[in-house]
């Protein structure tokens, strides 16, 4: 069970093709989608087929009473619907879709749990403070969890609390990374030139299958990660559906020393001009994308945002040949670039 605020879609994949390649028979559940809704149910290397999906529903129909299905919320019955799906598994890798304790996923009995960065994302729904999004979050740990590399230190205060209150098991990843990991990891990030949190991530699931007594090997590291993470979808463009602080800061890392074309636009919700603050050193300008969506941020607001921060700006009306781009923000953005590609 993947909790946090960055990195469950990647680190996620990365543990559910390393047991595939192992010989289990894994799924992998993860949201929101980009393109077709099929990516959030992946079963054995690929995303769910049209087929198996439509026999998953009819089989849910069969199996919950009609006043019980409608109380369930979009992200509630898909859940279920991921469910069925992964009947005859043996791994199921279940992405939290926002919070962690009152979480759909939370309902099935765990393996073992992992809580990726955590930061501030969300707080209408989760809490104000790291400390409360936190708690939020690892109440959902029911035995014990590995812990990636965190920027906060109230993510381990909370750990503590929690394992005196509950007698759970928070672990340190980096107790469990030894030296043929890392080499291993530096290895993949040069051949398949990784970000540093994506290599973060790929240790953070070696640390997953080390704990479930898997030998770690390279070849297990091979197949495609995830969509829409810090990926190069073209020889001048990279997309990543990062949309909070925590991802920009890995973002404006990952690109230091470089200027791209920042294709954006936000939810009104989210902290823009932070995360525009924070990706202002790698930005040449910024090219709003036209969202549609209720929930978007009014464009006179993120333009006098950009004014403010003293960012060039302009409306996005197509990549150029000769232009490094990057797009960035949530999965609606990735969406809407998709369609005007």
């Amino acid at each position: 069970h993947l909790v946090g605020t960055n990195g469950k879609g990647t680190t996620g994949r990365y543990i559910a093709n390393a047991l595939v390649a192992a010989g289990y028979k894994c799924g992998h559940y993860s949201s929101p989608h980009i393109k077709t809704f099929n990516e959030r149910i992946w079963l054995d290397g690929h995303n769910v087929d049209d087929a198996t999906l439509e026999a998953a529903h009819e089989s849910l129909q069969r199996l919950l009473d009609e006043t019980f299905l409608k109380t369930l919320s979009y992200f509630e019955y898909t859940t279920f619907l991921a469910m069925v799906v992964y009947a005859e598994c043996e791994y199921v890798v279940l992405e939290a879709g926002l919070g962690g304790e009152y979480d759909a996923t939370n309902v099935f009995e765990k393996v073992l749990s992992v809580i990726t960065p955590i930061g501030l994302d969300h707080q209408d729904f989760l809490g104000h403070s790291i400390n409360e999004i936190a708690m939020t979050k690892m109440r959902s740990v029911s035995n014990e969890a590995i812990v990636a590399r965190q920027v906060f230190t109230e993510v381990w205060e909370v750990a503590r609390a929690l394992e005196k209150e509950r007698g759970v098991s928070f672990i340190d990843v980096d107790t469990l990374i030894d030296a043929q990991m890392i080499q291993i990891a530096d290895e993949i990030k040069q051949e398949q030139q990784l970000a540093n949190y994506l290599q973060d991530n790929l240790l953070l699931s070696m640390s997953v299958l080390k704990k479930l007594d898997i030998l770690v090997k390279k070849n297990l590291f091979n197949s495609q990660r995830l969509e829409g993470r810090m990926q190069q979808i073209a020889s001048n463009i990279w997309l990543d559906v990062g949309h909070n602080v925590l991802a920009a800061r890995a973002i404006a890392q990952s690109f230091a020393q470089n200027s791209v074309n920042l294709v954006y636009n936000s939810y009104k919700d989210k902290d823009y001009r932070s995360i525009l603050s924070v990706l202002r050193p790698i930005i040449k300008r910024v090219e709003i994308i036209a969202v549609e969506e209720e929930r978007i941020a009014p464009q006179a607001d993120l333009i006098m945002t950009l004014e403010q921060l003293g960012i060039a700006h302009g409306l996005f009306e197509g990549a150029k040949d000769e232009e490094y781009y990057l797009v960035f923000g949530s999965f609606s953005v990735a969406e809407a670039f998709y369609k005007l590609r």
